[in-house]
Order: structure tokens, then sequence, then C-alpha cells
């Protein structure tokens, strides 16, 4: 089966405690972790990672949760409640504000201690021209990037907007260790959302724990398909008919909901606009007016300036040309307008006699409401 088809097989709706049904491997993934699991064994195998990580890692200064404002960011930090030292949100710069708000809000409900992060250099600085390459043949001469990014600057922005503040932070907490021999170091803990389900390139190359340096990079739910994230949010998040609290924390433990994702399908922390879909501009500026004039600003200010790639969203880089998506982009994929949206395991699941005639009809039916 192919990842394409497979995505489409996961994505199928999960009944309660029914176990999903997955049929390839991820080549990242270990025995036994991308098999049918219950919601209740995937959140299992979730806490065992962590603990696997901090039993690897007993070093470690801390483990921090990366809360970017999304749906699966949640998800991490409401079933690691408590297991986490901070929470750590980079505010690119870019972003929509009610975002970052959101998060300010949950850290604040929760009691946790929140590092708002910033990257050194500006968006807009990095849009114009302005930053200027400190090290290698470039050096002191030409900016590092210049020009709205298409794919092929994606590397460039997640370095300088996201990994940068990131590495300060690590940087920061553990002090300087240049001197210090490898096996004497300190690390630090990051735990994200990566999943192997959210894309190709993410079933590639995902990872449970993932050292890198000083930084080890936990996907505690790496193994969790659509359908688990649906039953996990329908289990957790308020479904009375009432008016809800703000971000629906109508209670204790409740499951945060950042609106801004209900508003455009995406945390919208970061608007570099390197992967930006046809009309994304469009329904941001629908919602989020002031974030969208905030960008046509500079899109003025690019083209009186004679930058060449003047305009947000614009491919100026192809699909050979594009980077990998990083550790913190899940929506940072090629836009392809064919890619199937649901798949259909209801007839298997009707002959095992797992469900009625009835149920499967009204599955069928809530697939085609949502890819309508």
């Amino acid at each position: 089966m192919s990842s394409r088809n497979r995505r489409t097989a996961a994505a199928t709706e999960m009944l309660p405690y029914m176990p999903d049904v997955v049929d390839a491997l991820p080549p990242k993934a270990g025995e036994g972790e991308w098999v049918g699991l219950t919601l209740e064994e995937a959140i299992a195998r979730t806490l065992q990672i962590v603990d696997e990580a901090h039993a690897t890692y007993p070093e470690a200064a801390g483990m921090y949760w990366l809360s970017s404002g999304g749906k699966d960011s949640a998800i991490v930090g409401h079933v690691l409640r408590g297991r986490y030292a901070g929470v750590l949100h980079v505010n690119t710069g870019t972003g929509i504000p009610e975002t970052t708000e959101y998060v300010r809000d949950v850290a604040a409900a929760w009691g946790d201690v929140l590092h708002e992060l910033h990257p050194k250099n500006r968006y807009a600085d990095l849009v114009l021209g302005r930053v200027i390459a400190g090290s290698g043949p470039n050096a002191g001469i030409r900016p590092i990037w210049k020009g709205f990014p298409g794919p092929d600057g994606h590397k460039v922005m997640y370095r300088q907007l996201k990994h940068e503040p990131l590495t300060r932070f690590r940087r920061e907490l553990l002090g300087d260790q240049s001197r210090l021999a490898r096996k004497e170091r300190k690390r630090v803990i990051y735990l994200g959302g990566m999943r192997w389900a959210e894309s190709q390139r993410r079933f590639r190359n995902a990872e449970a724990i993932d050292p890198a340096g000083s930084i080890v990079w936990v996907s505690p739910l790496v193994h969790w398909t659509d359908a688990h994230m649906r039953e996990y949010r329908n289990l957790h998040r308020c479904q009375q008919d009432h008016e809800h609290a703000t971000h629906r924390l109508c209670f204790d433990g409740a499951l945060p909901l950042n609106e801004v994702t209900e508003h455009i399908h995406m945390s919208g922390e970061c608007l570099c606009g390197a992967y930006a879909k046809p009309g994304e501009l469009d329904e941001i500026e629908f919602f989020y007016p002031e974030v969208a004039a905030r960008l046509k600003a500079l899109e003025a200010e690019a083209e009186q300036a004679g930058v060449k790639y003047c305009r947000w969203g614009q491919k100026n880089g192809g699909v050979a040309a594009a980077s990998a998506a990083g550790r913190l982009c899940s929506s940072c994929v090629e836009y392809d307008p064919n890619a199937p949206r649901q798949g259909g395991l209801e007839d298997d699941w009707l002959a095992a006699g797992l469900i009625t005639a009835d149920q499967r009809d009204n599955l069928r039916a809530n697939h085609l409401e949502e890819a309508s």
C-alpha cells in the first residue's frame, strides 16, 4: 500500500475503544509501535516513551513541552500535564497574536511556567535582506536571505525563526558546555507533537526519541493516528451545549481549544508563507484582517525596496528545491489539491461485526460532509 493510501486508511473515523487499523510500517518505528492500538494503548505507549527518555538521558536538565497552539500540541500537554518542567512557546513574530494569547492563557490556567521565546532576527528583516551572513564565504557581504520565502527558503526561515530561539534557550539553561567532553554534557528534552500519520515526510523521518547534540527531541504522540486524535478530543474537550469558557476550559482537566485552529485549520503561530496554500492569505484576512494588513504592508515595503520576490506565499522554489519540514513545522508540506482526505474501512468493520449497517452509513455521511 502506498504512503498516501496508508494515510487515508489511518484517517478513517475510529469508534470509541476500537483498535485502529494500520497497513504500512514507518521506517523508524520500533517493534509494536505501529500496530492496531486502542486509544488506551496509545496513551500507555506515550507514557512509556517519556519514561524511556528520562531513563536514557538521566542527566537532562529538564523536560519542556513545546506549545505551538496547535491541536496536536494541546494533546501532548494534556496527556503529559504535570510531567514537564515548563512550557516553551516560540513567538516567531509572524503569527496570529491570538495564538500566543491562547498559549499564555492555558499555561496560566494549568499553573505552568511559560518561557516565551523570540527569534534574534525579525522576519521583516529577513524578507528585506537586512540580515547579513555572519560566517561562511558571504560573511559580512551578502544577506542570508532576501524576499518572501517559497519552499526554497523554508529551511532558512525555520532555522532563524524557530530553531535559533530554542537553541538559545538550551544554551542559557545548560550554560557553556564547549569545553566539556561529550559524555559529560547535560541535555534538555523537548516534547513536540510530531506524528507518523501527519504527512509522508513525517512517516519516513519521525522518531519517538531523536537526540541531536544537547537537545533530545521527543515525540510522545508519534504513533497516534488521526483517529486516535479525534477520539481523544471527543473524550476530553467540553461537548456541552452551553456558552463555553475561554478556550473551552470549562472544567478542571478539560482539553483546551485554540479558536484560531477552528478558523484557519492550523495554529497560525508562524506565517512565514514558505508553504502557503492558494487563497491562504485571503482566509487569514477574513478572520484576522490586522494580520493580513501587516503582511501586505511588508509586501509593499519589499516591492518599494526592489525585492524580486515581494509577494507573500509566492512559489520561488519548486518541489525539488524544497527542504524537509522542520520538527516544529507540521503544516509545512507542498500543497497537493488531489490528496484524498478520507478513507474507507467501514465495510471491513461491518464484515467483522464491529458496527451495524446504519453506523457504517453514518460514518460515510460524516466523511462526505468533512470532504465537501
